[in-house]
């Protein structure tokens, strides 16, 4: 008899799901009502609406802090976490490979020039390099050493404009995320092409991933397919799920 597919990423995504609800409720009852007034405890649309108010709050607190001056700490190469975790929405063994030789990356939104770019050309710019701590929203967190061009000397390239609010990443494993400019413009986030001194491996995100040390791991997308310059709140795919969107480490 064949065995049942199980949609783990369904499954994750409802037990996040219980566990927000959760905290929520146990917060209101120790005195949240009194900020969130007129939230029921137990009516799950109150409860997500409160859940939505405290996260859109926690983004703007995020936002106000935040300096392109603040650096993330850097590590050293003896504290390199290794083997390295990999980590998505879906298995290992699910990774899509792309054909690094035809691999464009999309250029859409506020920009003048929307012709896509080539590994050649990334490779063409000067790299920068970095060993930075990835934290994970499940706990954990893990440093690696990560080399790819300032996405502000990307976006200075193709003529973007800075006044722009956002600026969201397309993936060709289907996630999306999106970040705001003042973080896209912050020296340590870069465009990856390198993992620890070698191509940047599938497991990692090849042909390219977004390394934004500011950020939680959910905010670093792999497997990078557009780029697009909004003034378009973007969203993202676990945003578009009740995480928060700032999401600041």
């Amino acid at each position: 008899m064949k065995r049942p597919t199980i949609d783990r990423s369904l499954i994750a995504t409802e037990l996040r799901r219980i566990e927000r609800r959760f905290m929520l409720k146990s917060a209101l009852s120790l005195g949240g009502l009194a900020m969130l007034s007129g939230c029921a405890i137990d009516d799950e649309p109150s409860v997500e609406k409160a859940l939505a108010k405290i996260m859109g709050f926690t983004d703007h607190v995020q936002a106000m802090m935040f300096s392109r001056n603040r650096l993330a700490r850097e590590f050293s190469t003896s504290q390199i976490t290794r083997p390295f975790p990999f980590n998505a929405y879906y298995d290992q063994e699910e990774i899509r490979v792309a054909d690094e030789s035809r691999w464009r990356l999309e250029v859409g939104g506020l920009v003048s020039d929307k012709r896509p770019w080539s590994l050649a050309q990334f490779r063409a710019l000067e790299l920068q390099r970095q060993i930075t701590r990835h934290i994970c929203v499940e706990g954990w967190s893990a440093i690696g050493s990560w080399s790819g061009v300032r996405l502000s000397t990307f976006l200075q390239h193709i003529g973007a404009d800075t006044r722009a609010k956002y600026v969201k990443f397309g993936c060709f494993d289907d996630y999306s995320t999106s970040i705001d400019m003042e973080t896209a413009l912050h020296p340590q986030t870069i465009m990856v092409l390198d993992f620890d001194d070698a191509s940047l491996p599938p497991a990692y995100g090849a042909p390219m991933k977004v390394r934004i040390p500011t950020k939680l791991g959910y905010k670093n997308p792999k497997y990078l397919a557009s780029v697009e310059v909004t003034n378009s709140f973007p969203g993202g795919y676990w945003e578009d799920q009740g995480y928060d969107w700032f999401g600041g480490s």
